[in-house]
């Protein structure tokens, strides 16, 4: 690179970077407006929810969280791209596996609760879709080669039932005459809770099916500890 297109650079970066400073210190310098926060809190009894981070999550911004859960559906369909599933562990010992006996169910148990207490308190799909793939997680670390997931075309199923349902639900809200992802009020409550239960099953499907690392079914060698 020559000397004066390394200046140019110079000098281009330095431009930038002094626009960036002259528009944060515009911004700091406007006088503070309405908070989103109150205007949040002021429309949540229309959202279905009583819980104003399942509100934002599933009505404000569900357009986001639709794309969030397409983000995690590409990155699988990405691994299941790459290569075979790697061998897995050694199986557990008795010790070991009769605390999975407990934790796994434990684990399966608290993330339905949150699913469903996810309207009203802290809780909803991401949380309870994280326990469901954490039992995935130890089931895999003690020697199960499927991670507790089940058949192939089931996995590729629950994979795809979180983007599914929120599809589904939004052009069902168009043909009602409603906006995409527009919930009547009637129905609020009910449609989040169904969105939330297809995601919950797909991320804890997809988290359990990323620590696999493979295709599935491809770990030929394997057996399912019984």
């Amino acid at each position: 690179m020559t000397r004066a297109a390394s200046l140019l650079i110079a000098l281009l970066t330095a431009l930038f970077a002094g626009v960036l400073l002259w528009v944060f210190h515009e911004a700091l310098a406007l006088a503070p407006g309405a908070r989103l926060a109150e205007s949040a809190m002021a429309n949540l009894a229309a959202t279905g929810v009583s819980n104003p981070v399942t509100a934002v999550l599933l009505n404000y911004r569900a357009y986001d969280t639709l794309l969030e859960l397409a983000v995690l559906l590409a990155a699988l369909l990405g691994i299941w791209s790459l290569s075979t599933a790697t061998p897995g562990f050694q199986p557990a010992g008795a010790v070991l596996w009769g605390m999975v006996g407990w934790v796994v169910p434990l684990l399966i148990l608290t993330g339905g609760y949150l699913l469903w207490v996810g309207g009203h308190a802290p809780g909803g799909a991401f949380q309870a879709g994280a326990l469901l793939g954490a039992a995935g997680v130890v089931l895999r670390l003690s020697g199960d080669a499927t991670a507790g997931l089940p058949s192939v075309a089931a996995q590729r199923w629950l994979a795809v039932c979180g983007v599914a349902a929120f599809v589904g639900v939004g052009l069902a809200t168009m043909a009602a005459g409603l906006g995409f992802l527009t919930y009547p009020s009637a129905w609020a409550k009910w449609l989040i809770l169904l969105i939330e239960t297809a995601a919950t099953m797909a991320i804890g499907a997809t988290l359990a099916a990323a620590y696999v690392g493979g295709r599935p079914g491809s770990a030929l060698g394997e057996k399912r500890r019984p």
